[in-house]
């Protein structure tokens, strides 16, 4: 860990001589996280604070979002699928060991981080999904809870009155746009590209939560949590719980990790690419960016969102500008403030 810490350095005086980026002064401990989710980063710091690791710190300040329920887009209560259920998806990822762990389609299981970080430390596996997933949560202590609320339900009725408008069907009958299914596949369509509506965004559909830390040590750690696209269809998994596309984190090079629309995102991994980009001495907002750029050149008007942050402490943001969203906004709790702080940058 100390000779990749040294490389990594090295690395930083080579860019900072040929121009790449500015040595900046170490900021220890660090939280950072998508959207103004300020008790999730208070419960993260707490933690730092008393000398815990960036791991804790993660999976406490995830802990918090999903009892909150940011937004309804995190935790129990919110974005029901086309069935009327609350799903939830969570990663967590140790920058120093690079192991990870996740899980989607959680059922009946409120602490979607824990049951991630359980898969990380009592599984020699990555990524637990759908009902295994909540049975393997069981085993290991997690209770079994119901995850509908009355406000779910509603989200849910509202949505049946309104012809299951918006969905996330195409080339089916009936016609989508117009009708609840049950769909069948319409044959012998060409396939290309077709036309994107753009409406305006609901940022509370989407605000997943996700979260870096960096501990007094230097070790780094990311970790999401989210309940999903609303009206989903069933068994749908978005980015958040992709390693590399929801979080990613190492300890020699840096961290990210992203919100939006999923289902563009996860194509294109941009939490690894800005840790990739972090690694070659570029700095943080200029990696955000890169990453963003990038999906950009395939989807131009894409909603999506991306924090990063080097080993240094150094960290950015970036966005992609979408119908309903000019500007990011996200929480940032470090050294020499009493309180997180919320920051904004203006999308691309």
């Amino acid at each position: 860990m100390q000779a990749a810490n040294c490389k990594q350095c090295l690395l930083w005086v080579i860019a900072a001589v040929i121009g790449i980026v500015r040595p900046e002064p170490t900021v220890r401990p660090l939280v950072i996280n998508t959207w103004p989710f300020t008790r999730a980063a208070e419960a993260a710091w707490k933690v730092l604070e008393l000398g815990g690791s960036a791991l804790d710190a993660v999976e406490k300040g995830c802990t918090q979002c999903e009892i909150d329920q940011c937004d309804g887009s995190v935790g129990y209560g919110g974005s029901p699928d086309e069935k009327g259920e609350t799903t939830l998806d969570a990663m967590i990822m140790n920058g120093d060991t690079m192991e990870a762990g996740a899980v989607a389609n959680l059922r009946r299981i409120k602490n979607a981080i824990g049951v991630a970080r359980a898969v990380m430390e009592y599984t020699k596996h990555t990524f637990l999904v759908g009902e295994s997933a909540s049975l393997f949560a069981q085993s290991m202590g997690f209770p079994s809870e119901d995850l509908t609320t009355s406000k779910s339900i509603s989200i849910y009725s509202k949505w049946l009155d309104q012809y299951c408008q918006p969905n996330f069907r195409k080339n089916v009958i009936p016609d989508p746009l117009q009708s609840c299914g049950p769909y069948k596949p319409v044959r012998g369509l060409q396939v290309g590209k077709q036309a994107v509506i753009q409406k305006d965004v609901d940022v509370h559909h989407h605000d997943t939560i996700g979260m870096i830390a960096i501990d007094k040590a230097g070790n780094l750690a990311a970790g999401t949590s989210t309940n999903g696209a609303t009206h989903k269809i069933p068994g749908r998994v978005g980015d958040s719980p992709i390693i590399g596309a929801g979080a990613y984190a190492d300890s020699a090079a840096g961290a990210a990790a992203a919100t939006g629309d999923g289902d563009t995102m996860m194509r294109f991994l941009p939490s690894y690419q800005a840790v990739e980009y972090m690694r070659t001495g570029i700095d943080p907002s200029a990696a955000c960016q890169k990453a963003i750029i990038r999906i950009q050149k395939y989807a131009k008007d894409f909603f999506g969102a991306i924090i990063c942050t080097n080993i240094t402490g150094s960290y950015g943001a970036a966005c992609s500008k979408a119908p309903g969203f000019t500007q990011f906004h996200f929480t940032v709790f470090k050294p020499g403030i009493a309180h997180p702080q919320e920051e904004v940058v203006d999308c691309l």
